[in-house]
């Protein structure tokens, strides 16, 4: 079952937050309800079981049921039970004692044989009145209400839970339509801003060739800027239009109908290949380890090819002449994952950076030209479609590495691409995502 497009979700889990918040919302109004009426009954019996006890050692009698109230006399040497039977255990002679002695009321609650007797002793006159209250019935209606509170909280969360879902789903509706038509707006958008910016940057490239044949270096220099900025525009235009393509692509990558087994093996050796000329001209020297018989992963491998290339294109951004770069790819986990690890010797990453980096359009801190844009965020949203993840770490003056991580598979694995192939998957990976 297609897992659906970030937006969805989103909507989704909204969707779900809703209802299950209305749903213990109204639990807790329920468990408030019951534990207000549960306060009031067991209130409203301690009273009336203090009235029986009070009007038991007064009156020699109690009116409640004769099975449940007993009344006991000591007129200091024996005791008078009545003619019902007492319970087990009963009267409290030490009770009866005490009072004769010091005429000071007892108050008792003895648990026993399931139920809770209620006892009080006090002097009337010459003798001790001891009164016994059994206070079952009490306790049957408490567990009654409780197991009725229970029952319609039960009914009435999930009656909430199933309402919430349903209002929900018709409160978020708005939102899951403003998501899609942004992202429409982003694609149209873009789409339709790629000629005009491709052209403004080619009109650019032309001036800053005539100003420099005309020797008018101001110019070409004012020029050249032109250039760069409307090359930056282009890539940024490029990008928006990739994420809205990642983003309507339905489910996961290794689900798309064009997922192979990758050979990421053989993707970091065409990525070094393929930039080897860029890191001589930068004097920065770049090194790939790739362990053998590494197992391959699934997914579309223009995509992954467009992770590597892009990984070790940002290290080259970032790393000084004379610097070095490195490589590895490797399986981890008992050959379960197939990790891809990129380090350099550049600036290094701030340590708030780490994950801030992934987010669109972050900028690290103290850095003129260290805007990330939506390349890496992008990046990140290929890796997790595979069902992978990238992190970042390093340390200022320390360099950065990146960690790209993958599941394996025990699938065959491709041939071996060349740097044409990659060069024409690079030119496809807009309509691969």
């Amino acid at each position: 079952m297609s897992a659906g497009t970030p937006e969805e979700r989103v909507v989704r889990r909204a969707r779900l937050r809703i209802g299950s918040l209305v749903g213990l919302v109204i639990a807790a109004l329920l468990g408030l309800a019951g534990a207000i009426s549960y306060g009031i009954l067991l209130h409203s019996q301690e009273q009336q079981i203090d009235g029986e006890l009070a009007w038991g050692v007064t009156h020699g009698t109690i009116a409640g049921p004769p099975a449940c109230s007993w009344i006991f006399t000591y007129d200091g040497s024996t005791v008078d039970t009545g003619v019902a039977p007492p319970p087990p255990g009963f009267p409290l002679h030490d009770d009866l004692v005490e009072v004769a002695a010091t005429g000071a009321t007892q108050d008792a609650r003895i648990a026993r044989d399931g139920t809770v007797y209620h006892v009080r002793t006090a002097r009337q006159g010459d003798e001790v009145v001891q009164a016994v209250f059994d206070a079952r019935f009490q306790l049957a209606d408490r567990r009654h209400l409780l197991i009725a509170f229970g029952v319609a909280a039960g009914a009435g969360a999930l009656a909430a839970v199933v309402g919430g879902v349903v209002v929900g789903r018709r409160a978020v509706a708005p939102l899951a339509e403003a998501l899609h038509r942004q992202r429409r707006f982003v694609a149209d958008a873009s789409h339709e801003l790629r000629t005009p910016i491709a052209q403004v940057h080619a009109r650019a490239q032309l001036l800053a060739r005539r100003a420099r044949a005309a020797d008018d270096d101001a110019q070409a220099r004012d020029l050249d800027r032109l250039v760069s900025t409307t090359r930056r525009l282009g890539e940024i235009v490029d990008e928006l239009l990739l994420s809205a393509r990642l983003a309507a692509a339905q489910g996961t990558a290794a689900t798309r109908p064009d997922s192979t087994a990758v050979d990421i093996a053989a993707l970091v050796e065409d990525a070094v290949a393929a930039d080897t000329a860029r890191a001589a001209v930068r004097r920065v020297t770049v090194t790939s380890v790739t362990a053998p018989g590494l197992p391959a992963v699934v997914g579309v491998e223009s995509a992954l090819r467009r992770v590597v290339a892009e990984l070790l294109s940002n290290a080259l951004s970032h790393t000084p002449p004379g610097g070095h770069i490195g490589v590895a790819a490797r399986a981890a986990e008992q050959d379960r994952v197939v990790e891809v690890v990129v380090t350099d010797t550049g600036p290094g990453l701030d340590p708030g950076d780490g994950e801030r980096i992934f987010d669109r359009f972050h900028r690290g801190t103290g850095a003129d030209e260290r805007r990330f844009g939506l390349g890496l965020a992008l990046l990140r949203e290929v890796v997790t479609s595979h069902g992978g993840t990238i992190r970042a770490g390093g340390a200022p003056g320390q360099g950065a590495t990146f960690v790209l991580r993958l599941p394996a598979t025990t699938a065959g694995v491709p041939g071996p691409r060349g740097l044409a192939s990659a060069a024409r998957d690079e030119q496809e990976v807009g309509a691969a995502l």
